[in-house]
């Protein structure tokens, strides 16, 4: 992994990954700048999205195209719709529009379209090139990079996927100025997740960075992709596939994926499911002694000042996360496998905690 600062509003990040590398471009009018075209092998491309993104972004990457034969299909918004059947509609443009090998597809969206379209992509004919145009800041900072990829099932979030590396990943940051503001801070989870795990000083810049960040600062907001990528790209890098160290990203997504599965995958966003997740998490790295009242109440805070959830849901009992959490991709013959806390900065994925300080935790309001 190295980097590459051209301005304080743009940067380039190589992912190493031997034949799989790939760079990703983050910064203001990256979509114009890249020339995304040179990353296509063959003649044809599919975009993928969704009805919110295509009104926005859809023609402006169908112009920087212009040299390629270009389908689309555009997907209902939502997390919802990352199943099987939307997974299904895609595949199937694929046939009646005659693809073949040589065809890269796009995903221009959030999350859901890039889970999906890399899933996609993984699966056509074994196989075809894909590029992550990620539109949100959760999938800038996170399910743009590293290759994961998946649909959901109604019994459990992400168990039906691989892991596939796309050519490239183009993050304009232009796009999250039409971005609502209960997704940017639901991505905002995220960027908080890699201070929690890996980054004590990104911890600490965004504890004293939240204002340029909330008012849309370039330069901050590609810091801080910046910063989350490198974390992340140096995880990935370590780990492709999750044999070990690479769950450490996944801080409160256990909890947070219960909560979605709970809500029918049609509640919180993902973020916010994480954000509580990652309270929660933080709680029991506490009673565990990992970190300190005062740490606790610092990634509380935080959290909190970005208008985030800081509990689970009020109807989710202690009983429903216990039935849930075992249905996650961590639990190992039978046992499982959380991430918490060494200290603030430092993770690890364990099962050396105590099942009674598990229960404290499912049980606790964190009310004030």
């Amino acid at each position: 992994m190295n980097e590459q600062n051209n301005s304080p509003s743009t940067a380039q990040i190589n992912v190493e990954l031997e034949d799989r590398s790939y760079p990703i471009f983050i910064g203001s009018g990256q979509l114009a700048a890249v020339g995304i075209s040179r990353f296509v092998q063959g003649k044809k491309v599919l975009i993928v999205t969704n009805t919110t993104v295509a009104k926005l972004y859809l023609p402006t990457l169908e112009a920087e195209l212009s040299d390629k034969q270009v389908d689309s299909i555009v997907l209902q918004d939502g997390e919802q719709f990352k199943n099987l059947d939307t997974l299904n509609s895609i595949l199937t443009k694929l046939l009646d529009s005659k693809h073949d090998r040589k065809t890269t597809l796009i995903a221009l969206g959030g999350g859901v379209v890039g889970d999906i379209t890399g899933f996609a992509a993984a699966c056509y004919q074994r196989g075809v090139p894909f590029i992550q145009v990620p539109t949100t800041l959760l999938s800038q900072v996170d399910s743009s990079v590293g290759g994961k990829t998946a649909v959901n099932h109604p019994l459990g979030k992400n168990m039906i996927g691989a892991f596939y590396q796309p050519q490239a990943v183009v993050i304009d940051t232009d796009s999250l100025a039409t971005l609502p503001k209960r997704e940017f801070s639901a991505g905002m989870a995220e960027v908080i997740k890699y201070g929690l795990i890996a980054d004590a000083d990104f911890f600490g810049w965004l504890e004293q960075n939240s204002a340029p960040l909330k008012q849309g600062d370039q330069a901050a907001l590609t810091y801080a992709i910046e910063r989350s990528c490198l974390n992340k790209a140096k995880v990935v890098s370590a780990d492709e596939t999750e044999q070990g160290i690479r769950a450490i990203l996944n801080l409160g997504h256990t909890f947070g994926h219960a909560i979605e599965t709970f809500q029918n995958y049609s509640g919180w966003l993902h973020g916010e499911a994480v954000a509580a997740g990652m309270v929660m998490a933080s709680k029991l790295s506490l009673i565990m002694g990992g970190i300190t009242q005062s740490e606790f109440d610092r990634i509380k805070n935080l959290i909190k000042s970005w208008s985030l959830p800081v509990a689970p849901p009020t109807d989710m009992t202690a009983e429903d996360f216990n039935k849930l959490m075992y249905r996650d991709k961590k639990v190992l013959d039978g046992e499982l496998r959380l991430v918490l806390l060494r200290a603030l900065g430092d993770a690890e994925v364990t099962s050396d905690y105590s099942v009674e300080s598990l229960q404290t935790v499912l049980s606790s309001s964190f009310s004030e």
